[in-house]
């Protein structure tokens, strides 16, 4: 078993005043590579994400055949080739892997064979294979990892009902091939709202490539049959590895700037700000880029954290070092809750696990181990504590490098960055 050595999270001695530039969008890396792969002639990636996600999904994507330069770091390259098999995919934790790469898959001419790390397996499939094997596919499986898609070059597609509660991963990997199936498909979804942030980013970067998608009904998506186009893509900075970074602000007091943030983008942004403007602080998207003052007082606060899903321990750590109580709520699963809340309470916060949410009551806090349990999300909450708890650690925090490897040194670099220090401390991430 892997181990980790603890890592003392730094503790704000004043309030910061830092600048960052951070890498790109997971969310966008992994679609950008899934529709260049399945597109007719080349595309470029700028500014990419390399972490260990986007690497395992470049990596399924050259075993299947497609050509993927990443030597680049700034620039990567696909071109795309006929899809076959055999070949192995490892999906390592990367549920966008999981989840999008099996509908590829079923383009493919032969076996394509899936696995992944254990907790991998335990993630529900099920509703996912189940619409490939509606859509034509044939799947080796007991409804999880490891299966095989045995693929002959073709899917015939149209209608499918799937119930998508389980993550909006599973939409948006069906609608990442369905233009490449013989008659396209229209996906119906039923169950529990399934959020709608990262489903709107699929459908406006499949238009971008040409694809013809409608989705004004609720909860369904079709997809035109047709040939995709290769084009450049512009990877934005990620809102989800942004947000502890913009917490940092209302915590410690100060200023925080992500530079090179886009005036217009489908990432929920300002969902996310006006959470951070309820707890304290003020914030905006500049032409310096998505800007976040605090004073270092923390108001508790009720909101609903649909479609926030990426940053909601992150807001749950500033909540236990709020003035008042918090409720948030969201679609958030019971086990994610449940670590969350443990967490604080193992630092002294007064949480309550309910349905449809956590309420938090701020205590004292003390130091300790906060146990990530391998999710770069607890690992960024329990940074996000750090800087007002001294004596506080992380069991493991090389878990952040699954979505952003430079997290300590950047994080680090941002503490270091106080008010009256150097004057617009910057805590850049090198390239190439």
């Amino acid at each position: 078993m892997e181990t980790h050595l603890p890592w003392p999270a730094p503790t704000a001695s004043g309030p910061l005043n830092a600048a960052l530039r951070l890498p790109g969008s997971k969310s966008m890396t992994a679609r950008a590579l899934v529709l260049g792969a399945v597109s007719h002639g080349a595309s470029t990636l700028r500014a990419p994400l390399r972490a260990r996600d986007t690497e395992l999904m470049a990596a399924g994507l050259r075993a299947m055949g497609c050509h993927v330069s990443t030597a680049d770091d700034n620039l990567w390259l696909l071109r795309s080739r006929p899809l076959e098999g055999p070949a192995r995919v490892d999906v390592g934790l990367a549920g966008t892997v999981l989840r999008f790469l099996p509908p590829v898959a079923g383009l493919a001419t032969g076996a394509v064979s899936f696995d992944g790390q254990p907790a991998a397996r335990r993630r529900p499939m099920a509703p996912l294979i189940g619409a490939l094997r509606t859509l034509g596919a044939r799947i080796d499986t007991a409804n999880g990892l490891p299966f095989t898609v045995h693929g002959h070059g073709r899917i015939a597609g149209g209608p499918v009902t799937m119930d998508a509660s389980a993550s909006s991963q599973l939409v948006s990997g069906l609608l990442l091939s369905a233009a490449g199936y013989d008659r396209g498909m229209v996906l119906r979804h039923v169950g529990a709202p399934v959020p709608r942030p990262h489903v709107a980013l699929t459908v406006h970067m499949l238009r971008s490539a040409g694809a013809g998608v409608d989705d004004t009904r609720p909860d369904v998506w079709a997809v035109e049959p047709g040939r995709l186009k290769g084009r450049a893509w512009d990877i934005e900075p990620d809102l989800a590895s942004a947000a502890p970074f913009l917490a940092a602000a209302l915590v410690a007091g100060g200023t925080v700037t992500v530079q090179g943030w886009p005036a217009a983008t489908n990432q929920p942004t300002r969902r996310l700000l006006d959470v951070l403007r309820q707890m304290g602080g003020e914030a905006a998207v500049t032409a310096r880029g998505l800007v976040v003052r605090g004073s270092g007082a923390v108001h508790g606060v009720s909101a609903d954290l649909s479609g926030l899903a990426d940053v909601s321990a992150v807001l749950a750590a500033v909540a236990a070092l709020a003035d008042s109580p918090s409720h948030l709520r969201g679609q958030e699963p019971p086990d994610r809750l449940a670590q969350v809340a443990s967490a604080l309470s193992g630092l002294g916060t007064d949480v309550t696990q309910e349905a449809d949410g956590l309420r938090i009551r701020p205590r004292p806090l003390r130091g300790g181990t906060l146990r990530t349990h391998g999710d770069r999300r607890l690992a960024h909450a329990g940074a996000v504590l750090g800087l007002a708890v001294a004596g506080l650690r992380l069991d493991d925090v090389a878990c952040t490098a699954k979505t952003l490897p430079e997290f300590p040194r950047l994080w680090s670099s941002m503490v270091s960055s106080y008010e009256g220090g150097p004057a617009d401390a910057e805590a850049r991430v090198r390239r190439g």
